[in-house]
């Protein structure tokens, strides 16, 4: 994982130089909304809502670094037992769009009052990576039977239900403008999925034998600030 980071960050710093002519706006604001899917001891997933609030700053128009605040719940079952957990989180992230490799002209305004839709959803296609940390709230019935089971496999059933922990969240998504003005598209559609890893095996109150994931599919708005006159 810390060598995806660094590839991001690595990704950011070759393209500034190149790209920095094309910087338009420095600041955007975005919220959303969707399903979350839990991958964890208790497996069989029960899809919750989950919410977030984005604010992300651009180093050139397809290379961004920014703040991330969820709140949402992840709910499963299986071995006779069953889990909830009302999760918050928080994380620092960047992300590379394809337009930082697709070769454009340094004139990014008179780019983006030419250019087809197509080609600009093309180039706000994005990956990216991040470093944070996760609150839970966890509830959760477990059957005495799957207890003893994960006992015996050298697993334990927690007590620790409300723990901050690390997490490594991963971002594909899409950023979809609208809007034409001189110095690009004032919003546009966010369509996001998000797979954060833990560090530790506690998303469901059962510490097995492997790491709990989730995953955030979001659907949002985005509003860029400080637009030029």
């Amino acid at each position: 994982m810390k060598k995806i980071i660094f590839s991001l960050l690595l990704f950011a710093v070759c393209g500034f130089k190149s790209a920095q002519a094309q910087f338009s706006r420095p600041l955007s604001v975005g919220i959303g909304a969707g399903p979350t899917i839990n991958l964890t001891d208790l497996a069989n997933v029960e899809a919750k809502l989950a919410g977030h609030i984005d604010v992300d700053g651009l180093i050139t128009p397809f290379i961004s670094a920014g703040l991330h605040a969820e709140k949402g719940r992840l709910s499963g079952n299986g071995y006779a037992s069953n889990f909830k957990n009302d999760y918050w989180a928080f994380n620092a992230n960047a992300k590379v769009r394809a337009g930082q490799f697709m070769g454009l002209p340094d004139n990014y305004s008179y780019y983006n009052l030419q250019t087809s839709t197509f080609n600009k959803i093309l180039a706000n296609i994005y990956v990216g990576a991040g470093a944070g940390f996760m609150k839970n709230d966890i509830q959760n019935e477990i059957s005495p039977d799957y207890a003893t089971a994960v006992t015996n496999n050298s697993g334990e059933i927690s007590e620790e239900f409300d723990k901050f922990h690390f997490v490594v969240p991963i971002n594909l998504g899409v950023d979809v403008p609208f809007g034409r003005t001189l110095y690009g598209p004032q919003w546009a559609i966010n369509l996001n999925y998000q797979h954060t890893i833990t560090t530790n095996d506690n998303l469901d109150g059962v510490i097995n034998s492997k790491k709990d994931h989730y995953g955030y599919i979001s659907l949002g708005v985005k509003y860029a600030l400080f637009q030029r006159n």
